[in-house]
């Protein structure tokens, strides 16, 4: 709606609340007559018209420049501003309309009650509507009739904050488990958690923990970026947790249950299939990251050691083993030249 046609609309008796309502009356009325009047809700044409009409006085009077504005002229419109008589001019005498402009602009109109006039037209001066332009924002054009008054300036939009980016470094433990770690900003400290199962290169987003705002704007969001130091023993894959789970020949050749530590140095134990491989993989379920996702597994990666010296009962022993596993010997070798 153009400003110059809300002289002809009472924004306020729209809404139903007093001149003076405060912001949170303001959008009170509006919503409970929105539920009223909405077109989904109410089919009529007249609600139709309705809703329109309470949208349209909210989105004036909800915002704090354009309810001052409409104000301003409201009052001008409906003779805040007395208009002088007998001068010859058509003008008006300002000091009714002082508070007008001295609240808006930061000036008022004059002091002591100096007078502003203003042609009405037809005099070379500025009209109603070089009034309502000045309103309006038409700055450029030198405030009103182009001639250096007043100003009116659009207020700064909010702008949203810039983000930032940190680094932190953690444990295996820390990203299997997940931890609450705390973090320093801007010289204050604050606690955060860091979710079970994150990988190493992962970025963790903190909402709202970045730069401050311009013009009421939100913060920024804070970017971590997770470096985990590698554990000699476990490893992740997934939501899975490896740990190597060393084994005799002797083990590796029988099978069995094998006892470990999980990454809580709490005792486990691993069924171990006869004849396992280096690489062989045994698993214990529901025992690796813990996840709203769902929970992982702890697996046990085989990796079968010989004593690295022999001992002359040692030596007689496998070669008699040997001599008894040619087969199994020929196989071995035909995979290797395979």
């Amino acid at each position: 709606m153009a400003e110059n046609e809300w002289l002809n609309k009472d924004f306020y008796k729209v809404l139903g609340v007093s001149k003076d309502a405060s912001d949170e009356e303001i959008t009170k009325a509006y919503r409970k007559l929105a539920r009223k009047y909405h077109p989904d809700l109410n089919k009529t044409k007249e609600a139709e018209e309705k809703f329109k009409d309470i949208s349209e006085a909210y989105d004036v009077l909800n915002n704090k420049d354009t309810r001052q504005k409409y104000d301003a002229i409201r009052q001008f419109g409906m003779g805040g501003a007395r208009f002088a008589g007998g001068s010859g001019q058509g003008g008006f005498d300002a000091s009714g309309f002082s508070d007008i402009f001295g609240s808006m602009f930061g000036g008022g109109a004059g002091n002591g009650g100096s007078r502003i006039r203003f042609s009405t037209g037809g005099q070379g001066g500025p009209d109603l509507n070089d009034i309502f332009q000045a309103f309006g924002g038409a700055a450029g054009q030198g405030g009103f009739g182009g001639r250096g008054g007043y100003q009116y300036q659009e207020a700064p939009q909010p702008e949203r904050g810039r983000d930032r980016n940190s680094k932190i470094n953690l444990t295996t433990r820390q990203a299997i488990k997940g931890a609450t770690v705390s973090l320093g900003l801007d010289g204050k400290k604050f606690k955060t958690h860091i979710p079970a199962g994150v990988k190493d290169g992962q970025k963790i987003r903190l909402a709202g923990k970045g730069h401050a705002g311009l013009n009421g704007g939100a913060h920024g969001d804070l970017y971590l970026t997770v470096h985990v130091k590698s554990d000699p023993k476990f490893s992740m894959r997934g939501h899975d947790v490896l740990v190597d789970l060393p084994l005799t020949v002797s083990e590796a050749a029988f099978g069995g249950k094998v006892d470990a530590k999980d990454i809580d140095g709490n005792i486990v134990t691993f069924k171990v299939p006869a004849g396992a491989d280096s690489g062989t993989e045994v698993r214990l379920k529901n025992k690796g990251v813990q996840s709203p996702k769902g929970n992982g597994d702890l697996i046990g990666v085989v990796s079968v050691r010989v004593p690295a010296n022999l001992s002359l009962l040692q030596k007689k022993a496998l070669k008699e083993f040997a001599s008894h596993s040619k087969d199994f010997s020929e196989q071995v070798a035909a995979e290797r030249l395979g």
